[in-house]
């Protein structure tokens, strides 16, 4: 008998493997559409075409359902993202990659991106989009490393304005997910020149700009 999965149909009896992969396809859908605390094990195992024990069986409820969903979007977006970071390539190409991988990412899979950005339940600490966003941070602060060579600016306020520019996409790329113009290469070279013309003309020490007495600060080249 023909065993549904995420909208399609399998052929005789699943591995282990293949019903995990079909069970998290499939919550996925469920957490997307009706967020953690409005999902069931019910729910996901009606769509699924199994019983609530083969659920708990392969993943001991829909909490540790719900990790395996976020942790495979993660997994997926930071890859994306890793591949638009290039050691050849120059500070503006991987601004301009990096926020590029993650409209692209929205715009080809909107419901992994609403599981991610969903509130998480309490006792999932450290996951959601705070978690890979704590992961992205890492590589934008290798990215960073460039900027702040040429500029003077202290190595030590990477983590600062990593999160800055994450933050800046985040919240921009949730906004464009549901209105979907411009196009999202427009969007892109937006934050990219923002991000790169705002990080190549940082003053080494951004405390005087606000000390009237403090002299006029020349603008790092």
């Amino acid at each position: 008998m023909a065993t549904p999965t995420n909208g399609r149909h399998v052929t005789g009896r699943m591995s282990a493997v293949e019903r995990r992969a079909q069970l998290v396809g499939v919550a996925k859908g469920v957490f997307a559409q009706l967020g953690y605390d409005g999902a069931s094990v019910e729910e996901i195992a009606a769509r699924a075409g199994v019983s609530k024990p083969v659920v708990y069986e392969h993943f001991g409820g829909k909490g540790g359902l719900y990790a395996a969903v976020v942790d495979r979007e993660a997994a997926v977006l930071l890859g994306m993202i890793s591949e638009r970071i290039g050691p050849d390539l120059g500070g503006r190409e991987q601004i301009m990659g990096s926020v590029m991988a993650f409209l692209d990412y929205i715009d080809a899979d909107s419901e992994g991106f609403r599981v991610l950005t969903r509130d998480s339940p309490a006792t999932f600490g450290g996951g959601g989009i705070a978690g890979l966003l704590a992961d992205v941070a890492d590589k934008c602060e290798q990215v960073l490393a460039g900027f702040f060579s040429r500029s003077g600016v202290a190595a030590e306020h990477a983590p600062l304005y990593a999160r800055a520019l994450i933050g800046m996409v985040v919240h921009v790329g949730a906004w464009w997910a549901q209105v979907r113009e411009p196009a999202k290469e427009v969007v892109a070279a937006h934050l990219t020149a923002l991000a790169y013309v705002g990080l190549s003309r940082l003053p080494v020490d951004p405390l005087r700009l606000y000390d009237p007495r403090a002299p006029r600060l020349s603008r790092p080249r």
